[in-house]
């Protein structure tokens, strides 16, 4: 298993507008064609602000890749990110790997 761990930095002002248009056309695009979702979170309180994390569970990297190409391969992603990329200031991403010791619960 390995964890796909994305932060994008949401322009100043803009995070309930990004997190609007995210709920209305993008997450429902990602829960059909990524499907594991094991969290999605906002900082807006304490440290850098304006930032969305999420992460998204995958067998594999093979297995990262071919949903992510479903994904991108949907018209109605490519209109959401027209409409998203405007609002964001910079993304980052992470492939985490759980350690030899770590059970996952569930």
């Amino acid at each position: 298993m390995i964890i796909d761990h994305r932060t994008y930095a949401v322009k100043p002002g803009r995070l309930n507008d990004y997190l609007k248009l995210y709920e209305a056309e993008a997450y429902p695009l990602q829960l059909k064609h990524l499907g594991r979702n094991v969290g999605w979170y906002v900082s807006n309180d304490i440290g850098p602000l304006s930032q969305v994390v999420h992460m998204w569970a995958y067998d594999s990297l093979a297995d990262r890749e071919a949903r992510r190409n479903a994904l991108a391969a949907e018209p109605a992603w490519g209109a959401f990110l027209a409409k998203a990329m405007p609002l964001l200031d910079s993304m980052e991403n992470k492939i985490l790997r759980p350690t030899s010791f770590f059970t996952q619960p569930g």
